[in-house]
């Protein structure tokens, strides 16, 4: 059975229910994943989850990721983006690159976001785009905080269209950040409506577009060719610190047993650090609380050792 992260260049009109829908067919296999929605309309990098490395989802979607956008300034959408019911419309004059990009210098770092109307999260059990299908948009929608890196405009981009002005911005970002809000937040700084014309993922981690394949390319591939593409699931927790166990300590991790801090007492556990084997993770250790003694089991990735 393949196991590991399989980079896939999403093209546009797909789901990404439906990469994995087609790739169980292809690769004929059941257990496979992604991490990191693309809307339909979004195209670039989707990390598919293979075997056992369904099981590091949650990691792999807090890797940075980098955003290619569009914003059309002088119209705003129920949506938050060109495909949406126009909610406003303004002809605009003349907005300089210094003012963009004051915008969205103030945008940087961590700020508050709250969710585009048309999107999948959920309040009291229902999905928002639920509630707004069924017109209903009073709904209140849960702020969060997220946290951007960086937004860098293109200036050569900027192209007034109709009364209309676009351009388009590089955006690395951590994880739950809508490219949509980003949109709207910058046209809310200079007090015009905005919304997103297009949006490209251009990277996942260090995984970029130009790391990706196309689910025809896969569908040519053995199962040989593919295994040599696949990234080690330990990709998505480069974050950590990795220590080697010997094989007795790695069957007590398998085995499920905990251990008191002391045991290790030349590592940190505060923020976790994932124990491996023969150079495979096979769990993730931390400390819930500072004062603990004993370390909590975070996530365990099943291996034989015999």
């Amino acid at each position: 059975m393949l196991d590991g992260i399989l980079p896939v260049f999403k093209e546009k009109g797909m789901t990404s229910h439906d990469v994995v829908f087609k790739l169980r067919k292809i690769l004929q296999m059941k257990k496979i994943g992604h991490s990191g929605t693309l809307d339909p309309e979004v195209d670039g990098v989707l990390l598919i989850l293979l075997g056992n490395s369904t099981k590091v989802s949650d990691y792999a979607m807090n890797l940075g990721k980098s955003y290619k956008a569009e914003v059309c300034l002088g119209l705003s959408t129920t949506t938050e983006d060109i495909s949406g019911d126009i909610v406003e419309e303004v002809r605009l004059g003349q907005i300089t690159a210094e003012e963009i990009k004051n915008a969205c210098s103030k945008l940087i770092g961590r700020i508050t976001q709250i969710p585009p109307i048309y999107s999948a999260v959920k309040v009291k059990g229902k999905k928002l785009y639920e509630y707004a299908r069924n017109g209903n948009f009073d709904v209140e929608r849960p702020s969060r905080e997220v946290y951007i890196h960086s937004i860098k405009l293109d200036e050569a981009s900027i192209v007034n269209k109709k009364s209309r002005i676009y351009f388009t911005i590089n955006v690395h970002c951590g994880k739950g950040v809508y490219i949509r809000t980003i949109a709207t937040q910058i046209g809310e700084l200079l007090n015009v409506p905005s919304c997103m014309s297009s949006l490209r993922r251009t990277s996942s981690g260090k995984i970029t577009i130009e790391n990706c394949y196309t689910l025809k390319q896969i569908s040519e591939m053995t199962k040989e060719e593919i295994s040599q593409i696949l990234y080690k699931k330990e990709y998505a927790l480069e974050s950590y610190k990795f220590y080697e166990l010997p094989k007795y300590r790695a069957k007590q991790v398998m085995n499920g047993l905990r251990f008191r801090k002391n045991q290790f007492s030349e590592l940190d556990f505060t923020e976790g650090i994932v124990f491996t084997y023969e150079g495979d993770a096979i769990a993730i250790y931390h400390l819930r609380d500072k004062n603990d003694e004993l370390l909590s089991v975070k996530t365990t990735f099943p291996k034989e050792i015999s």
